[in-house]
């Protein structure tokens, strides 16, 4: 029996409303989808049970609605998310928040929901539609923010056992899952210098689920990247979720820029590009929808932020890589500024440690999440990687995205090789306010 209830008359057993409501709560499973439809007619504590976990500072009557067994502990106050799109120096800005002691990163933990859905039965792959799939990745992002990371055992494959596994995706990019007390006591837990994605899980072995959700809670904040939400208005319910505060970082980058990352990182993906680009002519089949969908929704985004609608105000801000790797140190100042965090010293000897490298090293080209680069060298440096014929294309498939985000066309050949002349118009973009 419950603690909380007591036998009464006729073999009836009694329980207070408290208790009643947390067991309901308990044998729902309610999920953050079922919450939006509910919420209105339930009672706080069925929002979860972690209600009667977290430090409730906008409403302090959520204390009184717990079980004097469930002792308030500290949840991260403050909660971000960096939102980019692939290849658009989301790695390297992540790096920025994950180098603080007191923020829990996440790398693309949604990539574990998108592989899921991906290698469900083709049956039901044809049931799922974009809604379905946005709603698992809020779920996920909302499950992360209160620390729960066994939720993510929905999505792991192989399926982890007994909260353990060595299938988490990119937990090498985490300092937190791989400091103590995720890792061991006696390794030292650094973020490698070599860009290694398999250096973590060989010191500290196979991740323990449950010492990571510990570690999340005592962290103080959390920060996720991700690049697999397609735009900001898909995060809306999660920005008006009351036990969120949730802040937006939009990244954005010269969409050629991307288009010529995305050709190196991924060739097969991309060989018809690569086939145009080394040749001068245009495959039949090249999918244009690998750049011009890309333009769409990071415009669409960036139009939605800068309109400064009220779900928004105070929790949006645009960056463009560019202005970030021209000028790390600022622009960083201002990222911690705006999630309302103090920049730590550490971020900053990450700043000139890895901002000032030549990345001579064959492995650092190599490794398409490499974090270390000339940033200043590497700005504008596919100007000279990309065809006149390819970046013309781009231009006339994403002009409206070129011009809301500050970024000038070139008209000839020797105009896109001249990189003396920049293509990065001088813009200001401020936080919504």
């Amino acid at each position: 029996m419950h603690e909380g209830c007591r036998a009464g008359g006729g073999g009836r057993m009694e329980c207070s409303w408290k208790t009643v409501l947390l067991l309901v709560c308990a044998s729902l499973g309610v999920q953050y989808t079922a919450i939006q439809t509910l919420r209105d007619s339930l009672p706080g504590p069925c929002q979860r049970a972690y209600h009667c976990r977290s430090r409730y500072h906008r409403d302090s009557r959520w204390a009184a609605l717990c079980d004097d067994n469930w002792m308030p502990i500290e949840l991260p106050q403050k909660h971000i998310l960096l939102f980019a799109t692939t290849r658009s120096g989301s790695s390297f800005t992540g790096q920025l928040l994950n180098q603080h002691p007191g923020i829990f990163y996440v790398f693309e933990p949604l990539y574990h929901v998108q592989q899921a859905f991906t290698n469900s039965s083709s049956r039901l792959r044809r049931t799922l539609d974009r809604r379905a799939l946005l709603g698992a990745y809020r779920d996920l992002l909302l499950n992360l923010y209160t620390c729960d990371l066994h939720f993510m055992e929905n999505y792991i494959r192989p399926e982890p056992q007994d909260h353990i596994t060595s299938s988490f995706f990119r937990r090498s990019s985490s300092r937190a899952l791989c400091s103590p007390p995720v890792c061991l006591e006696g390794v030292v837990a650094a973020i490698s210098d070599s860009p290694d994605e398999i250096w973590c899980p060989k010191k500290c072995g196979a991740l323990n689920l449950t010492l990571a959700s510990t570690s999340c809670m005592s962290r103080g904040h959390i920060a996720i990247k991700t690049v697999r939400i397609p735009e900001v208005g898909d995060l809306r319910t999660l920005m008006e979720d009351p036990r969120l505060d949730l802040k937006i970082i939009h990244l954005v980058r010269d969409p050629r820029a991307i288009l010529a990352s995305r050709i190196m990182a991924f060739s097969d993906q991309f060989r018809a590009w690569k086939i145009w680009n080394a040749t001068g002519r245009q495959p039949r089949y090249v999918d244009l929808s690998q750049i011009t969908s890309t333009c769409k929704d990071m415009a669409a985004s960036a139009k939605t932020g800068l309109q400064r609608p009220p779900w928004l105000r105070g929790r949006y801000m645009l960056v463009r890589y560019e202005d970030l790797a021209l000028n790390p140190n600022a622009r960083a100042t201002e990222i911690y500024r705006f999630v309302g965090i103090e920049m730590e010293d550490r971020v900053r000897m990450w700043i000139v440690k890895n901002t000032n490298s030549n990345v001579s090293a064959p492995s650092e080209w190599n490794y398409k999440y490499s974090t270390t680069r000339d940033s200043r060298a590497t700005v504008e440096s596919w100007r000279l990687r990309l065809s006149f014929d390819i970046v013309r294309t781009i231009q006339n498939l994403c002009s409206d995205t070129l011009a809301l985000l500050g970024y000038k066309q070139v008209h000839s050949a020797a105009e896109l090789r001249n990189l003396s002349q920049s293509l990065v118009e001088h813009r200001t973009f401020q936080p919504v306010t």
